[in-house]
């Protein structure tokens, strides 16, 4: 038998080439966690550029007096911000976590009452399976109970580490304030200690990866925004009129966090809070909800075709297998990293999967 082993040595190299990316994708999440308040920083400085470069076009102030009084700005802003968010995050979640047993318990005498109400007889169901959904409902809802205990609880924890924020913040801060006054001098140095083709090639990647994934984060990102700030707006004016909306800023975190998966969406939140809510005599309560989110919807209707200009170009059916490799590898943060990740390796892949993966690599040329 004959080996072609420059075939074989080209397939071989192809694999290294694959799988050497795939490790050092790998070795940029994890030092993307680990690094995470350079990571804000660098995130918040390419939101707030277009800022700086307007004053210093406006009023023909030096890069570094603009970036100043820009930095100022969003500082404060964002430390009064965050000061708000842990305090009132604090405080519903213990309030919540200290009445989940409560409404635990509501949950489970609705559930049972809906079982005794739906006539099983038309389908002849015996007792045993009775007893089976029964215990299954109850299961399902102790499940579920255990869960939001367990990110309260892990919520609350990381809200009272206030030394360990400091740092961060503080890092972050610091990290904000130099990207921001040094841009120019940071890129320097990185072009000037790096190899020249290793430059090229790395500004041609960034250039497209900001194309699509930065334009497509950007684009989600000020729409979750927008649908966190009118769903929170919106819930506390309802609980100003006394409807019974508990923890607004919770709900609209977590309506936020839905909504920022693809797929998914602030309906899947809404939509089910309203029902359940008709159904348990507040009427008013989930007509206003809906209206909610009815307004939410045509806001981010409107808002869509303008902030994302072109399709990223994976198929839905990938995003979910990517959503759902994340959450059985990370957790439920993956339900968020998983698509993005997906995007980065269409990306870096796009000659291979344009081609062809096992084509390109197997193909003999």
């Amino acid at each position: 038998m004959i080996v072609n082993i420059p075939y074989w040595t080209r397939v071989a190299k192809n694999i290294l080439y694959v799988v050497l990316l795939i490790i050092g994708l790998y070795l940029a999440l994890k030092l993307s966690i680990f690094y995470m308040p350079f990571l804000i920083a660098f995130i918040i400085s390419l939101m707030i550029e277009p800022l700086i470069k307007y004053i210093m076009k406006k009023t023909k102030l030096t890069r570094r007096t603009s970036s100043i009084i820009i930095f100022i700005i969003v500082s404060i802003i964002l430390l009064g911000i965050l000061a708000w968010i842990i305090i009132t995050l604090f405080s519903e979640s213990s309030s919540l976590l200290q009445g989940l047993n409560n409404y635990f318990d509501k949950a489970s005498v609705q559930v049972q009452e809906l079982i005794q109400r739906l006539n099983f007889d038309k389908i002849k169901l015996s007792d045993e399976v009775l007893n089976i959904v029964q215990e299954s409902s109850g299961d399902f809802l102790q499940t579920v109970s255990n869960w939001i205990r367990n990110a309260l609880n892990s919520l609350i924890n990381i809200v009272t580490k206030i030394p360990e924020i400091a740092i961060c913040v503080g890092i972050t801060i610091l990290a904000l304030y130099f990207i921001c006054v040094d841009k120019i001098y940071i890129l320097d140095q990185i072009e000037y200690h790096l190899p020249k083709v290793w430059v090229k090639r790395l500004s041609n990647h960034l250039k497209e990866l900001i194309q699509t994934l930065g334009g497509y984060l950007k684009a989600e990102a000020t729409l979750i925004l927008v649908s966190f700030i009118i769903s929170l707006v919106g819930l506390y004016i309802l609980s100003f009129l006394n409807f019974n909306i508990q923890y607004p800023l919770l709900m609209a975190l977590f309506i936020g966090f839905v909504d920022a998966l693809p797929i998914l969406g602030s309906g899947t939140v809404m939509v089910p809070w309203a029902i359940i809510s008709g159904l348990n005599g507040d009427l008013s309560l989930g007509i206003a909800i809906l209206a909610l989110f009815i307004i939410m919807s045509i806001v981010r209707q409107f808002l869509e075709p303008k902030l994302v200009s072109k399709n990223i170009g994976v198929h839905p059916i990938f995003t979910l297998i990517a959503m759902y490799t994340g959450f059985k590898i990370t957790g439920v943060i993956g339900l968020l990293l998983g698509p993005i990740v997906l995007i980065i390796i269409k990306n870096i892949f796009a000659n291979l999967i344009d081609k062809g993966v096992f084509k390109t690599i197997f193909d003999k040329k």
